[in-house]
């Protein structure tokens, strides 16, 4: 009789009872891989993305808000300290680094509203009339860990959809720049990831797959009559029936897979933003089950649409304040700038609380935590009154990647002290010429693609890496 060595039974392994009824089994802690085997084991990478729309609080040095609610720490480098916008995230002080003097040399002279598209592209997006995007650094990794899980990616968003040109709604682009529709309603990311299809789930597989068959061997007789200028117009719509047709066939691969089991007792997926702190929290606890469950490894997540549009910008009534994006306007006012940055703190409790969860949750195969293999990205496209240079940006997480924490990192030169733009609440400010320098952020998304493991020498034009993150 053979003898099964438990230690290398693979989790995805199924009991199987007399009548053919499949169990999936759970990650017993006692069929850990040996310690031989986790040494040659490859931990997984994971990466998830978040977007916060309307800048941050920057008072001026000498307005009283200045030492509590600006939002960038005092200090740099390892002797820094977070002002009440941040400090919810001092117990992950050595998972994170804060970042400024980034921006996407494409758009430093575009208004902050119109430059969520670009975020995690870096394109020329411009300020109006023709409109081109390119690839996201999501997706880009996606491509690469995507084979591996029953989800390439998973696309989040508070107001859901995609949103139009230069008010986006999503955070990810396909290859060919092509926003990818992001999911906002909880119940349905979970039913998405947690519960399996009808039984005639094939059937139905089938008959897409032989619709997409059609469809393209229709194309092939109709390019044949079409212009020059059509047949392009064709090729786009074409590119978009071939991701299709790779999401049917990844779908055939994984039909007869059971789906995870998690306990679900604790989320409130009927909770929508009009309820901004049970919502925000429910949106968190999904991408951990998603990790958790190496459903996906890949994740974005739009929290904000710009310019105060949709559902996001009651997320402030969590705080007891109206709507969000009037918040970047009336820093002026008597108690604006504490009102903001009360905002950015609760931003900063669900966020580290989130990643906190990721920090206290151990690898199956003995890696670490889950923080220290999953990357994660929070920040926005403006930094004072939509001014579209200085990014506030935390990157937290991917130890075993070998990102260096604890630290705040200041890169260009002239604006040090996040003084130059600070104070601004007009459209003059946005508009002016900047009198600093400031470094690509795609420096940023090259240096994490290559830790990450994707084998490029640049991304969004840039082809050097920040040697000190």
């Amino acid at each position: 009789m053979m003898k099964t060595v438990l230690s290398q039974i693979d989790r995805r392994r199924f009991i199987r009872s007399a009548t053919g009824f499949a169990l999936a089994l759970p990650a017993f802690e006692t069929f850990t891989y040996s310690a031989k085997a986790a040494a040659t084991t490859v931990a997984k990478k994971r990466l998830a993305c978040f977007y916060i729309p309307d800048g941050v609080p920057m008072p001026r040095k000498e307005d009283p808000a200045y030492q509590d609610w600006s939002w960038f720490p005092k200090g740099k480098d390892r002797d820094f300290k977070f002002t009440k916008c941040l400090d919810p995230l001092e117990p992950l002080r050595d998972d994170l680094t804060i970042l400024g003097g980034l921006s996407h040399p494409a758009v430093r002279n575009v208004h902050g509203h119109s430059n969520a598209d670009q975020f995690l592209t870096g394109a020329d997006t411009g300020a109006a009339g023709d409109y081109h995007n390119s690839v996201s650094l999501d997706q880009v990794f996606a491509e690469q860990v995507g084979e591996h899980t029953r989800f390439n990616s998973l696309v989040m968003s508070t107001d859901g959809g995609t949103g139009s040109p230069r008010g986006a709604q999503t955070m990810s682009f396909n290859r060919s720049g092509r926003p990818i529709p992001a999911e906002h309603r909880p119940k349905l990311i979970f039913d998405r990831l947690f519960v399996s299809g009808s039984d005639d789930a094939a059937k139905r597989l089938a008959i897409s797959e032989s619709a997409l068959d059609g469809l393209l061997l229709d194309a092939a007789d109709l390019r044949r009559q079409l212009s020059k200028h059509d047949q392009g117009t064709l090729e786009d719509y074409l590119q978009s029936v071939r991701e299709t047709e790779v999401r049917v066939e990844k779908a055939k691969r994984w039909i007869n897979t059971p789906f995870p089991e998690v306990e679900a007792g604790h989320l409130k997926l009927d909770v929508t933003p009009e309820g901004p702190a049970n919502y925000l929290r429910t949106m968190f606890e999904l991408i951990y089950l998603a990790f958790k469950t190496d459903s996906t490894r890949t994740v974005t997540y739009q929290i904000g649409r710009e310019n105060g549009v949709g559902a996001s910008d009651y997320l402030a009534r969590a705080v007891g304040l109206n709507l969000t994006h009037m918040l970047s306007h009336k820093g002026k006012e008597p108690g604006g700038w504490k009102n903001f940055g009360t905002y950015m703190r609760f931003l900063s409790e669900e966020y580290g609380r989130f990643a906190s969860r990721l920090k206290s949750t151990p690898e199956i195969d003995g890696s670490g935590s889950m923080l220290d293999n999953t990357l994660l990205f929070i920040g926005s496209a403006s930094s004072a009154f939509h001014t579209s240079r200085n990014y506030p940006l935390i990157l937290t997480g991917g130890k075993n990647m070998g990102f260096k924490h604890g630290q705040y990192l200041k890169y260009g030169q002239g604006n040090e002290d996040n003084q130059v733009d600070a104070g601004i609440n007009s459209a003059i400010g946005w508009s002016r010429e900047a009198s600093y320098e400031e470094l690509p952020l795609s420096n940023l998304y090259l240096t994490m693609l290559q830790r990450l493991g994707v084998e490029t020498e640049s991304f969004a034009g840039s082809k050097k890496t920040l040697t000190e993150v």
